[in-house]
């Protein structure tokens, strides 16, 4: 018995620095960026030497893909079943819209540096296809029940996802100076000139 108890001591001892270790790298993506963020830097932060997090970590990619699993489950995406039940798809978008670009305000520091560095860090490319792929199941949510075929549903859609993009949102609301409703009734409008 005392034997179990020491193993699951361990057992949580080497959980708990792992997380330190996932923490204080998922820190300095969103500080300095992927492509400056180092094994020594990572360590210092998590109180830690470097060989331990390599113990844990032994490739860049397993590092980054805890990482991006810990922040996803921090800041969840916008729930895009809650918009499938909006049967109007101009107010689905809308509230679509609001809610992500929250989401965007939420996470831009990360947003901003991991897209800056994913041509310097190849872990990261593979990192973001869930996103990607759940960019697209969000466009076939909210392109639907507009009424519209062939080449109108696609600039429709294309419309959409220009819309759905962090750099729409950074550039409208970031460098732009507007406010989060305005780039939405903005957006939502490019939505509506596109389906006319």
């Amino acid at each position: 018995m005392a034997r179990k108890y020491e193993l699951q001591q361990r057992a949580d001892a080497m959980e708990e620095t792992r997380l330190r270790i996932t923490e204080a790298a998922m820190e300095l993506h969103g500080s300095v960026g992927p492509a400056r963020t180092t094994v020594t830097a990572v360590a210092e932060r998590a109180g830690v030497q470097r060989h331990t997090v390599y113990r844990h970590f032994p490739t860049e990619a397993e590092l980054f893909a805890s990482c991006t699993a810990h922040f996803a489950a921090l800041h969840p995406w916008p729930d895009t079943d809650a918009w499938s039940r909006i049967d109007d798809p101009r107010e689905r978008l809308a509230t679509a819209l609001d809610e992500l670009y929250r989401w965007y305000e939420e996470t831009s520091e990360m947003w901003t540096r991991i897209l800056r560095d994913r041509e310097l860090v190849e872990a990261i490319e593979p990192n973001l296809q869930p996103f990607y792929d759940y960019v697209g199941h969000c466009v076939a949510t909210l392109s639907a029940g507009w009424g519209l075929r062939g080449r109108r549903k696609r600039v429709l859609e294309a419309s959409i996802r220009h819309a759905l993009e962090f750099a729409t949102w950074q550039s409208l609301v970031r460098r732009g100076d507007i406010a989060r409703s305005e780039a939405v009734n903005l957006m939502t409008a490019l939505a509506r000139a596109s389906a006319s």
